[in-house]
């Protein structure tokens, strides 16, 4: 039985935090030591230009930023490919083959696009890079014939427009050469977690993050600033957990849902403090957190043996992406000199 293929990946614009953590790393792993996949993960560094091309030694930095994190929480190159999409020539050239395939009013109503676009706040100044964001990661995901790409809810209209170019090219082309990928949704309790503001999102642009990189004593200072229940002001006030941060996150982290269960049932009822569960919580964080810390600065202390990964993994994603750019450029009929 052929394995089947991932695709997945990150856009360099920082170190990761937790929020990326419990959303897509572990799940990344756990997917890679199953065996059952052959599994690409990319550092979008290209599609990360698309709206940060004046700042490109951001970029730059990101990138072992983001290589240090996958390392650190087990992602093993012996066992997947992680490589940098800059490196791979055949990507763009799929990308402008796909482009002559997409309409613009059908580009225009991507609703993740639209969605980012306005988040981004760009008004009538989009990057064409960015609007061709879609049509981009279409490029990344058939270049390895992926049958499986990680998203969440909000990336499945991009996820369908792929599906559409690979049925539009194999149509007009008459050949089933790229492959329709399916979506695989991460487990419920792993998507996004909140900030430690109490924001539904975490993010570095808010400044509400932990990330995998923080020391002991950062991490205790973000749990210790969290937000919690505004009118749980005296210990023996009853508390509301629902919405409360710290039992949000006692919830994704702490193995133990017995405690956790009684902790609620305390700090709802009153006689339950925020900075003893701040306390706990910090705990329960740091035990998870410290071994990824520590494998992160073993490998930190290599960058270039980092960057050699980076390479080795980008020359194998090389082999395969031209092997689909020439199957392409057959189909469509420009291999002249062949």
């Amino acid at each position: 039985m052929t394995k089947k293929i991932i695709l997945t990946g990150d856009r360099p614009t920082g170190k990761l935090h937790i929020g990326h953590y419990v959303g897509s790393l572990k799940n990344r792993v756990e997917l890679q030591n199953s065996g059952d996949y052959e599994t690409f993960i990319m550092i979008a560094d290209m599609q990360a230009l698309t709206d940060n091309a004046r700042d490109p030694e951001k970029i730059r930095h990101s990138l072992i930023q983001v290589a240090l994190d996958y390392l650190a929480v087990g992602i093993d190159p012996q066992k997947s490919t992680i490589l940098v999409q800059s490196q791979i020539p055949a990507l763009p050239e799929l990308t402008q083959h796909y482009s002559n395939l997409v309409t613009v009013s059908r580009l225009n109503r991507n609703p993740t696009v639209k969605n980012e676009i306005k988040q981004k706040k760009f008004g009538q100044s989009v990057p064409v890079g960015f609007a061709m964001y879609p049509i981009s990661q279409a490029a990344d995901i058939t270049a390895f014939k992926a049958t499986t790409v990680p998203v969440g809810d909000d990336q499945e209209p991009m996820l369908e427009q792929t599906r559409e170019i690979v049925r539009t090219f194999n149509s007009v082309y008459n050949d089933d050469i790229l492959v329709e990928p399916e979506g695989y949704f991460p487990p419920k309790g792993m998507g996004r977690i909140p900030g430690l503001d109490g924001n539904a999102k975490m993010s570095k642009s808010l400044g509400n993050a932990i990330y995998l990189a923080d020391d002991e004593d950062t991490i205790q200072k973000k749990v210790m600033s969290m937000y919690t229940d505004p009118n749980h002001i005296h210990v023996e006030d009853p508390g509301q957990v629902e919405g409360n941060t710290v039992f949000t996150y006692l919830d994704i982290f702490d193995p133990d849902k017995r405690k956790v269960q009684e902790l609620k049932d305390q700090y709802s009822h009153g006689g339950l403090g925020d900075v003893k569960i701040k306390r706990y919580l910090n705990d329960v964080l740091q035990a998870e957190l410290k071994p990824i810390r520590e494998r992160r600065q073993r490998y930190a202390e290599d960058e270039q043996g980092v960057y050699q990964i980076l390479k080795k993994g980008s020359e194998h994603a090389n082999e395969v992406a031209n092997q689909t750019l020439k199957e392409v450029r057959d189909a469509i009929g420009i291999n002249y000199f062949d």
